[in-house]
C-alpha cells in the first residue's frame, strides 16, 4: 500500500477549505513540531504529522454583532469533535489505511480537552500526547496563532520536506523495505 503523504492530504479540496479557517501556518508548524517530538518519543512520525496537520480542521468562526467573539467561541467550542470526523472522512477518501485513519482521527479528537468537562492528562496515548504538546507549543493568547499567514507554496514546500523526513525515518528503520 502506498503511503498517503502530507502533500496529498494538504492538496485535497476539503483540507484547503478547513485549513483556511484554522490557519495554514499553524497546521504546518504543528506538523513539524509533531514530527520532531514523535521521533524523540518513539511514536510513528507519519501518524503524528498527519494528526497535527489536521488537528484544527473542525474550527469554525463565531461572530457576534459582526465581530469575532473569542470568549463565545470558547464557550461553544466542539472543533475537535468536528475535526475528527472530517479528518477520518478525508483520509478514507484519499485511500489511507483504515486503522491509520482511525488513529489520526482519535488524535485529532483528543488534541485538546477544552470541550470536555474533565482533563485528559494521563489518559492520552503517546501519539495523542505528541499532537497535544505540538499544538500547545505553537499556541498564542486569544487564538492569535490561527491568524499567522503562510503562502500555500511555502506550506507545500515544508510539507514535502516533512514527507521526505518521514520516508527517511522509515527507510533507516527498515532498509529492506526500499
Amino acid at each position: 500500500m502506498t503511503r498517503v503523504t502530507l502533500v496529498d492530504v494538504f492538496k485535497h479540496r476539503i483540507t484547503q477549505k478547513y485549513l483556511q479557517r484554522s490557519g495554514i501556518h499553524h497546521a504546518v508548524t504543528v506538523a513539524g513540531y509533531a514530527f520532531d517530538m514523535a521521533v524523540e518519543k518513539g511514536v510513528d512520525p507519519d501518524l503524528a504529522a498527519k494528526s497535527a496537520l489536521l488537528h484544527d480542521m473542525g474550527h469554525y468562526e463565531w461572530y457576534r454583532d459582526g465581530k469575532w467573539d473569542y470568549d463565545e467561541y470558547r464557550r461553544h467550542d466542539i472543533h475537535a469533535i468536528k475535526g475528527a470526523e472530517r479528518a477520518h472522512k478525508l483520509l478514507i477518501r484519499l485511500g489511507e489505511d483504515r486503522l491509520t485513519a482511525k488513529e489520526v482521527s482519535v488524535a485529532v479528537l483528543l488534541h485538546t480537552d477544552s470541550y470536555l468537562p474533565f482533563g485528559l492528562d494521563e489518559k492520552r496515548t503517546s501519539l495523542q500526547q505528541v499532537v497535544a504538546k505540538a499544538d500547545e507549543k505553537d499556541e498564542q493568547p486569544m487564538g492569535l496563532h490561527h491568524y499567522k499567514e503562510m503562502d500555500k507554496s511555502e506550506a507545500l514546500k515544508r510539507l514535502h520536506e516533512l514527507d521526505q523526513k518521514i520516508e527517511a525515518f522509515f527507510d533507516e528503520r527498515d532498509p529492506e523495505s526500499v
